[in-house]
């Protein structure tokens, strides 16, 4: 397929996340088309069509041709159903951003059979939370074993979106981890420890908070303890409802928000370590997400179903495209 005359559709293109994904299309000269639930909310500079998410046949209409649907509307726990039924009819691949882990293996597990027989994919969590700390964990891993897997997220601070308060009020499923191998629930509270990050943020508590990454990982990856971990002043900025909105401070529409993501993986080999540091976590889920869309476009991943993108696709290949403008990237023993 020519991804020159393939369309892709980002639903949620008004909001936030989905403001970034257009534009990140429309960089690499893929055509798309904004949809929303409000036509005059959408950008003015591409093609839109609004559909509702309970009016099945205007998604229908919406996504008539085009080859891919990015959904960028949370909580997808309300979002992803409708809108991967509704890709899976028009015969178009689904990806969506979602951090929500339920979210994330409810797309996993109901749509694999459906996916394949339409000879389409359809990938949940293909965003900064789920996405990256699979691809980082599956390029760390290779074709070799693995044991643990620890995770940790620093953001010098976090300004939440509307999208990601509303998702909080909505998902109140309880967290899980793996342990021997099974998803088990983890503490509420969250477990605390020191952290070791690389310059600028370095050593600094963290708290227990697994997003979607737990689910994509060990989708696919034989592990046996995952647990992930975010910057404990990160946590308490988007727990205070007084905490703003993201500001931009550049021609990108960025915040001045800092992250590095860490994977740790340990096994017969030893500890191996895997860092991504960049710039705003909500603007660079549109790279990562529109890359994978562009490899979509091109036909490029392994076979047709569900998949996370650590399976779908070469994690190191992946993970280099982004290195070029987007991450900076390293790999390194523990």
């Amino acid at each position: 397929m020519n991804n020159q005359h393939a369309k892709v559709a980002v639903y949620g293109a008004a909001g936030h996340t989905g403001r970034f994904v257009v534009a990140e299309l429309r960089r690499r000269s893929i055509p798309v088309v904004a949809v929303g639930r409000d036509l005059s909310r959408l950008p003015e500079d591409v093609p839109g069509q609004q559909a509702r998410l309970d009016d099945p046949a205007a998604l229908d209409r919406a996504f008539v041709g085009c080859a891919v649907v990015i959904n960028c509307v949370g909580p997808f726990l309300d979002s992803a159903a409708p809108i991967v039924s509704a890709a899976l009819r028009a015969g178009s691949s689904y990806l969506d951003v979602t951090a929500e882990q339920a979210s994330a293996q409810a797309t996993l597990d109901s749509y694999d059979r459906q996916a394949r027989d339409a000879g389409v994919v359809v990938i949940p969590a293909a965003g900064f939370y789920g996405g990256l700390a699979d691809l980082l964990a599956t390029a760390l891993v290779g074709d070799g074993s693995v044991g643990d897997i620890t995770t940790a997220v620093a953001l010098d601070r976090w300004w939440p979106t509307e999208g990601t308060r509303k998702t909080g009020e909505r998902n109140r499923v309880p967290r899980v981890a793996v342990e021997g191998g099974q998803l088990v629930p983890i503490n509420p509270s969250g477990a605390s420890i020191d952290w070791a990050f690389a310059p600028p943020h370095g050593t600094q508590a963290v708290t227990e908070m697994p997003f979607s990454e737990i689910i994509t990982i060990s989708r696919h990856l034989p592990v046996r303890s995952l647990h992930s971990y975010l910057s404990a002043n990160a946590l308490g900025d988007v727990r205070n409802a007084d905490t703003p909105a993201p500001t931009a401070v550049d021609a990108l529409g960025r915040s001045a928000q800092q992250f590095a993501m860490e994977v740790v993986t340990t096994d017969r080999r030893g500890a191996r370590r895997a860092i991504a540091r960049g710039q705003d976590i909500y603007a660079v889920s549109a790279p990562i997400v529109v890359e994978a869309a562009a490899r979509i476009l091109t036909r490029s991943f392994k076979r047709s179903g569900t998949m996370t993108l650590g399976e779908a696709f070469s994690a190191i290949d992946f993970l280099s495209a982004l290195a070029l403008t987007h991450l900076a990237v390293e790999f390194d023993p523990a």
